[in-house]
């Protein structure tokens, strides 16, 4: 498989991103690896500069320029100061100015939520009994000939955690499905042989409830058999290409 995704996408390997996108529309998936889809939501840039705060600070601080709009908005006025063409002339700005220095503009407010929600993860003691391990660990494996690649968020003593935002720690297993979290944890626990996997998940609005939620042998059964339907569709496109556009789905609810 590895020679063929080289020769039609240019990458050898698949990551969990990847393949949550062959689930659906394999034009997405295509667009994905090839690097051509759109920039990255604003849920996904904080959920990525939270974990980098949390994991390593050290490297968010020297990533991340803070952006403070106070003066702008003030000088601006208005119900609306972001919306308008000056504020949005002055945010291009300030992104490219960002950009050439190779750092990632990010709100005061986004930096200040993230700092508040990491001080009240490490107040209930969660970082120490599920955090406790190596972080940001890189994986490059085969999963039954099938190359994925990777970083999980902890490598602990006999257990995997990967730390999620969410809107609601009571509607987390919807987000688990939805967002094809269990193909991740599938992959995880697959590559390193450990069976016990923990999501850190935390609310993004104050007071930040955080949760610890395992990932039971059912949840970890699904995600295998997404993986599975996923690398299908994956095969499938690779040796048939753009005749898989006229695939539609059959279901019933």
């Amino acid at each position: 498989m590895k020679e063929k995704l080289i020769e039609a996408v240019g990458k050898g390997h698949l990551s969990y991103s990847s393949i949550k996108y062959a689930l659906g529309d394999m034009r997405l998936w295509e667009m994905y690896m090839r690097g051509q889809l759109k920039k990255e939501s604003d849920a996904l840039t904080f959920g990525t500069m939270y974990d980098m705060m949390l994991f390593e600070p050290e490297k968010a601080q020297e990533r991340y320029y803070t952006m403070d709009d106070s003066a702008v908005i003030a000088e601006i006025g208005g119900k609306s100061p972001r919306m308008t063409k000056r504020y949005k002339e002055w945010r291009a700005e300030l992104e490219q100015i960002t950009q050439n220095a190779d750092k990632e503009l990010v709100s005061l407010e986004d930096m200040q939520q993230a700092k508040e929600m990491i001080e009240r993860l490490d107040a209930c003691g969660i970082r120490e009994q599920y955090l406790d391990g190596q972080y940001q660990v890189e994986f490059n494996e085969e999963i039954d000939g099938v190359p994925v690649k990777g970083f999980l968020d902890c490598l602990g003593d006999g257990y995997i955690t990967d730390s999620k935002s969410t809107r609601s720690v009571n509607k987390f297993k919807y987000d688990v499905n939805s967002w094809c979290y269990d193909i991740q944890a599938y992959i995880y626990t697959k590559v390193f042989g450990i069976d016990d996997f923990y999501w850190v998940v935390q609310e993004k609005a104050y007071p930040y409830y955080p949760a610890v939620v395992k990932c039971s042998k059912e949840t970890l059964l699904r995600g295998e058999m997404k993986f599975h339907e996923a690398i299908e569709n994956i095969v499938e496109w690779l040796d048939h290409g753009k005749e898989t556009e006229t695939h539609y789905a059959v279901f019933e609810v």
